[in-house]
Parts: structure tokens; sequence; C-alpha cells
């Protein structure tokens, strides 16, 4: 494992101060066209060379008609360009002293026949040059912190702690929005496609120094050095979570990563005990890659695996209660202390037991701070699960009834719902134990929001919300066991 981010050969591409691009123009229909249009819409603020044989200026910027015609050496060079001048571009870029290049033309051992003798060449034009490229066939990298968005698609989302090596394209730029709605973001995506010279191992090392990044994702479609990869996981997950999906398990799946990269993927099993021994967490859906990242980036981890759940209604808590027995979570009776508590803060019709079903509460604020501190105050609770049921009509609607102005009402809801999301945000600070939620209503309406802003995640099913509770067990139990 490296020793400094800066050794790298993923720094300079990911940290670039200057980059030639190729294939850039003033057309909007073509790819590279709006490759460009993302670097300049995301606010990079290095020096730009587009290097056109025809246009002067691409998109408001002066360009070059050859790369030895660019006024200084760019610390990185972008392809976009027909399959068949690669080739050439690399030539011209290692004899200009390019040493680090983004390659998002596709056509080589992917496609089989002479795209994978092209393929060999490049490798080996970049090998005379000592010149490290991502790609062939991939969509480039994102870096938020540095404003830099090398992909075809605008991203607008703020800078995260999620870190992604994918080997799938596209799939890095799906994510943008996916991620800025759950109030997240990448800290730095690569897509590393046919993986010719820099690949996942290479990606996961950067991640693992990277310091923006708290939780590394990856997208697999096969590995190619076994040996590196387990060893380096091995030795960045107990300090970082490393959380991942292997697509190519299936018969199905194989077939379909073979065409998509020119990866050859391996049995299933094999890479579920690759993943255990190093103490990757597996996902099983792209949504289960983010959820486990989203809860291992902002909670703490608990000391065991008993849940409580809180709910006003008992169909959600029954449901997330079953979810919890699936997911190898325990759910203990409360101690004598706690159901004292409890009792004073509940109504009769209440119960009491775990799930704590309060049914109705006419304090609000009891159900979002009184109820829930006296069960993390319990010392065999270990994570808190709760079903939330506020629509901003619930607090609008008696106020307006009350004789508060409509207009006043909306207003008055909107801060009572920031104090109890304030409330439910103080509970993780508080106690150090995770506090998720789940909810049957859009994950747009103001309570989720603000709950997300307050550190808080809100999921919206409770099979969503429990799985991703069970893998910050599974990844605390593995610290404890490297521990002991």
């Amino acid at each position: 494992m490296i020793e400094s981010i800066t050794e790298s050969p993923l720094y300079k591409i990911v940290n670039p101060k200057s980059i030639a691009f190729f294939g850039a123009s003033n057309r909007f229909g073509s790819m590279g066209t709006n490759c460009f249009a993302s670097i300049l819409d995301r606010g990079y603020e290095g020096d730009l060379y587009p290097v056109h044989l025809k246009e002067d200026v691409v998109q408001g910027i002066k360009a070059y008609k050859t790369v030895e015609d660019l006024p200084c050496v760019p610390d990185l060079a972008i392809m976009v360009i027909p399959t068949r001048i690669v080739c050439e571009a690399m030539e011209a870029c290692g004899k200009k002293g390019i040493r680090h290049v983004i390659c998002v033309t596709a056509g080589f051992r992917e496609v089989g026949g002479e795209g994978i003798a092209l393929e060999e060449e490049m490798v080996w034009i970049a090998n005379k040059y000592n010149i490290r490229f991502i790609g062939p066939n991939c969509i480039g990298v994102t870096n938020s912190h540095i404003k830099l968005n090398t992909t075809f698609m605008q991203d607008n989302s703020q800078p995260g702690f999620i870190g992604l090596a994918s080997q799938s394209g596209s799939f890095v730029t799906q994510m943008f929005n996916y991620l800025d709605r759950m109030g997240q973001g990448f800290s730095t995506a690569f897509s590393v496609g046919n993986g010719a010279n820099i690949d996942m191992v290479d990606c996961l090392e950067y991640l693992g120094a990277c310091p923006h990044t708290k939780v590394i994702t990856m997208y697999v479609e096969g590995v190619k050095r076994g040996r590196e990869f387990l060893e380096l996981a091995r030795s960045i997950a107990p300090h970082k979570p490393i959380v991942a999906i292997y697509v190519g398990g299936s018969e199905t799946g194989k077939r379909a990563t073979f065409s998509h990269t020119g990866t050859m993927a391996g049995p299933d099993a094999l890479y579920d005990g690759m993943f255990r021994q190093c103490g990757i967490i597996r996902a099983s859906s792209i949504v289960e890659l983010f959820d486990y990242a989203w809860a291992l980036g902002t909670l703490p981890l608990p000391k065991g695996k008993n849940i409580a759940i809180q709910t006003h209604s008992g169909g959600p808590g029954a449901t997330a209660a079953d979810c919890c027995g699936r997911n190898g979570l325990s759910m203990p009776s409360f101690s004598k202390e706690t159901l004292e508590k409890l009792r004073d803060l509940v109504p009769g019709t209440a119960s009491v037991n775990n799930p704590v079903d309060i049914t109705f509460n006419k304090n609000p604020r009891d159900f979002f701070h009184a109820i829930p501190t006296a069960l993390l105050e319990d010392p065999n609770i270990h994570m808190l699960l709760t079903y939330y049921l506020m629509p901003i009509q619930a607090i609008k609607r008696p106020l307006a009834r009350s004789g508060v102005p409509e207009a006043e009402a909306e207003q008055a809801a909107l801060d009572i719902m920031e104090k109890f999301c304030i409330d439910v945000g103080d509970l993780v600070k508080t106690h150090g134990k995770p506090t998720v939620g789940f909810t049957f209503r859009g994950l747009e309406e103001p309570f989720p929001v603000g709950l997300i802003k307050h550190g808080v995640p809100i999921f919206s099913s409770p099979e969503r919300a429990v799985s991703a509770l069970a893998a910050l067990a599974r990844y605390a139990d593995y610290k404890a066991r490297l521990e002991a």
C-alpha cells in the first residue's frame, strides 16, 4: 500500500492542474463535446487545452491544432476520439511528455477481433513512454473536491465522502443525482473500463489513501490481480469500510460482463469468499451498495446486534421486526428501568414491548426525543430504528384550525419539524449509537430532508433500513474480531 496519495499513478489523473482534451468541438451532438462541457460546468479551475485540427476556439477556450502546439506539458490528456486514431494520439502525448491519460474511446478488447490487437498496441505505446492511463472504454473520473468531472453528464452534487471504483462507466454518472437526493456525493469516482493499464487494484489503493473518502464502494465485474486485491483490501478494511457489488457470478452476469468490458468473471462463491476474507461487505444490489455506504459513513458503529424499534403503527413495526430476524439482528426485551420510563411517556393504548408501538401521542416531542432517549439509554440496546409518519399537513392543519394564518402556518410547521429533526440528530451525538429511520412518505418531503441534513439516514422501506443497520453490525463485528 502506498505511503502517500501522491505516489499513486491516479493522483494526477484526478488532481490535474492542466488538461489536454482530444475530441471536444463546438458540435454538441458528440460525446467528447459533452464531456468537455461537463468539465466547464463543474467549474474546474485548472488550465484547459482543447486539441482540434479545425477549430480555433472550442466552447470559448483557445484550441490547438496538435498536441505538439501546446504551450506546456499538461498533467493529463483526455481522449474521446475515433478508435482508429487513439494509438496515434497516445504516441503524440508520449512524445510531448504527457504521462497520464484517460481514454474514453471504446472499440478495443471488449469487441474482440482487431480490438484486442489495438488495445495491446495502446498498452505497448504507453509502456514505452511510462504513461499511466485509465480505459479504454471508460467514462472518466470525477473529483468533487477539486470541481473535476470528466464524464458526459453534468454533476451538481455536493462534495461527498463516498469513493467509487467501477468497471461500469455510465454507472458513475447515473449515481450523481441518486446520491444527491440522499444528501450525499462522491469524493472521487473512477470508471476503469477495460482496465488495460490502471485497474481496480490501483483505484482501491488510491481511495484507501484518499483523505476525503470515508467509505469505498466498488462495482466489480472481475478482478485480474486477485492476490494483490486481497492483500490490499485486507490492509484497508480495518481502517476504512469497503462495500462491493459483484455482478459476474451468474451465467447471465458472466456473459454480460464479458461483452461489457471484456472481463472474465469467476464463480460467485469465489468472490463471496474473497470478500469475506479481506473484510469487504458485499452488497446484493446497487441500492444496498449505497445504503451501506451512507450508513457506514455517517453513523457510529454499534457495540452489538441488539436493536430497538419505535413506531406509531403496528404493521410497519412488525414488518421491521421480521426484517431484523432475517438479517441476524436481535430484538431483546427492555430493562425494568426502561419500561418504567416508557410507561410515563406513552398512552395507555401503547405497547412498550419491542417494538414500541406508541399508537398516538399528544406530545409529539416525546416521540422524537424523550422516548428514543429512554430506549438508547438501555445498556442492552445497540441500535435504534424508527418508523416516521410526519407529513407537513399533520402539523400545519392544527395550526391553521387554531387560527394561525395560512401563510404563517406553513412556516411555523417547517420550524417545528426542524426542531424535531435536531432532536433526532442529537440522539446520535449524545448516545453514540446508530439511529436510522424509514418512512413510506416521499423522501423529498421536509421531514425526511431535515433528518438527512442532521445526519440521520432515512430509507424508503424497513427492508433497506434494517439491511443498512445489519451492514454496520457486520463491519463492527469484523473490526472487533481483528482487535480480539
